[in-house]
């Protein structure tokens, strides 16, 4: 495995060049790419610490809170060299999600959960899952510094900021890393996000960097997807948009080929080559993908495989948005 470094700040955080999304590892729950099995999900947890990848991201609003539950059972008595990661964004009533809060007292409230349910002392990087835009993103970072004064997070982060909130969260801590949604299929980061980033040293981390599975190159139509698979509800997997993307599975498919390598390989590979600041967190359940995503860092693209991927994906060519109106809403704020 080879590792990188998130964020500019007292030495920033060394992870993993490739990290791991849990939240497919959901079973029965209120996110679902298709069967998941706790026991196959906790023994790719363990593979995945065997190569050499020490990065895991879950979230409270994950099942909501199993997920957590496992990451913690499947860490322990292997916590030491890990950087595990995790969010808040919601109020809740019991399971049921009843909004937005980005109060300092919800920060708080998630963080102690958080760390019960992981069985973890401190939580290394701590995201704000989505922006409340009723709460000054000021007041929210604050909040979250103080959560590192007392020992409870290692590490600050944000998730689906827009450039001028990312501004002005660093004037009142340093922020670690960015995570929001970047891959072949969705680029829209590059034109503003990614380059502030970049100026602010902020580390970026892109979540469904395999377009939630579309660009592994095995569903072609939406009848290759269980009926109760959340992708079901994806712009992008619909009958009008799906089969105007495949050119771009055609255009991995090639390049996958010429370097003996997996569609998923390529897609991981084309992220890493965007710059070293980048750390994809492809999500798994399974051994043998955990194993496949791993591989990913050996791939080295050439100049013409990154122009022959990019002229088959431009920046804002893929058919369809990367969410429904509703989840629209809550990104690049």
């Amino acid at each position: 495995m080879k590792y990188r470094t998130l964020g500019s700040h007292d030495g920033g955080l060394k992870v993993s060049a490739i990290g791991i999304g849990c939240m497919p590892m959901i079973r029965n729950g209120n996110i679902n790419y298709g069967r998941a099995d706790d026991d196959e999900s906790i023994r790719t947890i363990h593979e995945a610490i065997e190569l050499g990848i020490t990065f895991f991201d879950t979230a409270e609003m994950y099942g909501p809170f199993a997920n957590e539950e496992l990451v913690g059972q499947a860490i322990r008595g292997k916590r030491d060299g890990l950087v595990i990661a995790t969010k808040f964004a919601m109020r809740w009533n019991g399971n049921e999600m009843t909004g937005l809060d980005g109060s300092p007292a919800n920060a708080r409230r998630a963080v102690e959960g958080s760390l019960k349910r992981l069985g973890i002392d401190t939580i290394d990087l701590f995201y704000q899952h989505r922006v409340d835009p009723n709460v000054p993103i000021e007041e929210t970072v604050g909040g979250m510094a103080e959560l590192i004064k007392e020992g409870k997070i290692r590490h600050i982060a944000l998730s689906e900021a827009g450039p001028q909130t990312l501004r002005r969260a660093a004037t009142v801590h340093p922020i670690t890393a960015l995570q929001s949604e970047y891959s072949v299929w969705e680029r829209d980061v590059e034109d503003e996000i990614l380059p502030t980033c970049r100026e602010l040293g902020i580390g970026f981390v892109p979540y469904s960097p395999l377009g939630r599975g579309f660009l592994a190159g095995t569903i072609r139509s939406l009848d290759d997807l269980p009926a109760d698979d959340w992708r079901r509800n994806d712009p992008r997997y619909q009958a009008d948009t799906l089969p105007k993307n495949l050119k771009i599975i055609d255009a991995i498919a090639e390049v996958a080929q010429r370097h003996k390598a997996s569609n998923a390989q390529v897609a991981l590979a084309w992220l890493l080559a965007q710059g070293d600041d980048v750390v994809p967190i492809p999500g798994v359940k399974r051994r043998e993908t955990v194993r496949d995503s791993a591989g990913s860092v050996d791939v080295a693209l050439a100049a013409d495989d990154l122009a022959a991927i990019d002229a088959a994906a431009p920046n804002g060519g893929t058919a369809g948005p990367r969410y429904g109106e509703r989840g629209m809403r809550m990104v690049k704020l």
